[in-house]
């Protein structure tokens, strides 16, 4: 999730732009970099790492000037590196642009200006812009802009500057936040409201499809259509921590409702056009290649390790390949039987994780295949697999992974359609039928947000208690685990997952009068079996918390309260169960007083084995 900032005013923009860019350092990001409009015209200064490079840079070199832009980038499309850094210019250098976003239909559009004779220097996305305003620049950067908006398609806040319109600065949003600070007798853009409380606390928040042109002494917001909007300013009273979270009060909560960003992002063009098939350019194995695969190992840690559950159902369904899932720290040492007709597929937020890491290396040297889920482009997990997909969920800062996981999942859907669609194991139907659905998921998770307030007070009752239980069968057990796992690293409340068909077995002696047991039943073709084992437990006095579909009237029945999530297809409930589990753990931790952000005695990224 990259920072974007700009200045327009009578300071030093360079001073301006590296303090604002200090307060998104929280957001994460791998380089940095300005542009600023000097006495020799437009000049750019970017460096891979830290912001610390970039400032030594200037320190010897500064730009002087009093409009600028800047950016801190968390790498999509390109390693980090220099040249992979914003801002990016086009072949003149006289446009310069930073975004924070994805466009997806760039491929498309940088072979349109190759043609017309442009050449490129990054592997970004975001260069592709700078090229095509300069294309369509007539003396009026506010219009080309405005063209060029039109003929893009994805997720982007956007600050452009032009060498020949020294005085202005324009702003632009689309899915990404982007926000404006007015002062006096100087103007700011922000994507995140930190960046700029340092020199003003008045603001216009930009919505999607609109856009703003700042001069020192104006501020014009308008439609991308061109029409003026006029809107009162927002007065900021939260204190710069509170600001950095966004006026959330945890960044765990914050990562929760950045989720359905993070899905339409992880997506984002790895669907055709007309939304049939899904399109895995990072994934260089031929059909042929994939027709040889005679199995699947699933490895990770943690949190990883239970997306890679969901991704064993999901590839045996769709591709019809025997899939094995399998704990990182265990994998080597249990002399795994791997060919080369394997398929490994490692499973990492940081992509530093040392296990996973030892299990990738392990499977290489038994010459298999092996596909990286990531979040962090660059990262050790994603340089040695042959296949990386990142999910784009943007910078996780809570030691407790949400937003990374229901992107995991996301990334396990689009490679198992992916591989069904090679093997010609799915129908095209079908596979356009759960394109469809996935599209409906960030409206979906939006949905199960606005029940926060009542799962707050069931996690207010559960946090009283120091045992409880989480049951389901299919699917339904693989997110119960996740959810067990949530509520154990941040309340510190003893949780167990079990197979809900296991009960009897055993775990039946653990159930007292009084424990809350969180039964999940959102798979319709094991709901009849999965109240049978609920009944199992309320007949020892169990208190059940039910999970089910909506319009689900007979849960209700058999629980002593409800949770209910928007119907989707069995194969997807996953991507939305786990969201009011996310939730109640928040909440409990929350009501028991811990430190939600950071639990003890854990860390965000396990680099040792």
């Amino acid at each position: 999730m990259c920072g974007i900032v700009g200045y327009v005013g009578k300071r030093n923009s360079q001073e301006v732009l590296i303090e604002g860019l200090k307060k998104l350092e929280y957001r994460g990001y791998d380089s940095a970099g300005v542009a600023v409009f000097t006495q020799e015209g437009l000049q750019v200064k970017k460096a891979k790492g830290r912001l610390a490079v970039l400032e030594s840079q200037l320190g010897d070199a500064p730009l002087l000037g009093n409009i600028g832009i800047g950016h801190t980038r968390w790498a999509t499309h390109g390693k980090p590196s220099d040249v992979n850094s914003h801002p990016h210019t086009d072949n003149s250098s006289k446009f310069s642009v930073v975004h924070n976003g994805i466009i997806e239909n760039y491929i498309a559009l940088k072979e349109e200006l190759i043609e017309k004779g442009h050449h490129f220097v990054s592997e970004t996305d975001t260069e592709v812009i700078s090229h095509l305003i300069a294309s369509l620049y007539e003396g009026d950067i506010v219009k080309a802009v405005q063209q060029a908006v039109k003929r893009m398609r994805g997720a982007f806040a956007l600050g452009v500057l032009t060498e020949y319109e020294p005085d202005k600065l324009v702003a632009v949003r689309l899915a990404s936040p982007l926000i404006i600070g007015v002062g006096e007798g100087e103007n700011f853009i922000g994507s995140d409201i930190p960046a700029i409380l340092e020199y003003t606390r008045n603001v216009y928040i930009l919505n999607d499809y609109e856009m703003a042109v700042l001069t020192k002494e104006s501020v014009e917001l308008m439609t991308i259509e061109g029409n003026f909007i006029s809107r009162e300013l927002f007065r900021v009273d939260w204190d710069i921590v509170t600001a950095e979270k966004a006026g959330f009060d945890h960044f765990m909560l914050k990562e929760i409702y950045d989720q359905p960003k993070a899905y339409r992002d992880t997506v984002g063009s790895r669907i055709n056009d007309a939304g049939t098939a899904v399109e895995l350019k990072e994934i260089g194995m031929t059909a042929e290649q994939i027709k040889q695969l005679r199995n699947v190992h699933i490895v990770a840690c943690g949190t990883a390790y239970h997306a890679g559950l969901v991704g064993k159902t999901v590839i045996e369904t769709l591709a019809r390949i025997p899939v094995e899932t399998d704990v990182a720290s265990e994998y080597r040492y249990r002399a795994p039987i791997i060919t080369p007709n394997t398929l490994v597929i490692v499973v990492s937020q940081s992509g530093e994780t040392a296990d996973t890491l030892a299990a990738l290396r392990e499977a290489k040297r038994n010459g298999a295949r092996v596909i990286a889920i990531t979040n962090v482009v660059g990262s050790s997990v994603a340089r040695e697999a042959d296949d990386v997909i990142v999910t784009w969920a943007g910078p996780e800062i809570a030691v407790a992974s949400t937003k990374a996981y229901t992107s995991q999942l996301v990334a396990f859907y689009l490679l198992g359609l992916h591989l069904g669609q090679s093997l010609g194991t799915v129908e095209a139907g079908e596979v356009a039928e759960i394109i469809a659905a996935m599209k409906q998921l960030p409206e979906q998770v939006e949905a199960i947000l606005e029940q926060s307030e009542a799962i707050k007070g069931v996690a207010e009752q559960i946090s009283t208690h120091n045992n409880l239980f989480f049951i389901g069968r299919g699917l339904d057990y693989a997110v119960a685990l996740e959810g067990s796992l949530k509520l154990k690293e941040i309340s510190y409340i003893h949780s167990e997952a079990y197979a809900a068909g296991e009960l009897k077995h055993g775990t039946l002696a653990l159930i007292e009068e009084g424990i809350p047991v969180i039964a999940l039943a959102t798979q319709e073709t094991l709901f009849e079996k999965t109240v049978s084992n609920i009944k199992e437990v309320t007949a020892r006095g169990a208190f059940v918390i039910g999970l089910a579909n909506d319009g689900d009237e007979e849960l209700a029945k058999s629980v002593d309260q409800v949770f209910t999530i928007p119907r989707t297809l069995p194969l997807l409930s996953p991507a939305l169960s786990v969201i009011p589990l996310q939730l109640l753990s928040y909440y409990a931790s929350l009501a028991r007083g811990n430190d939600v952000d950071k639990p003890r005695n854990l860390a965000k990224s396990v680099t040792v084995e």
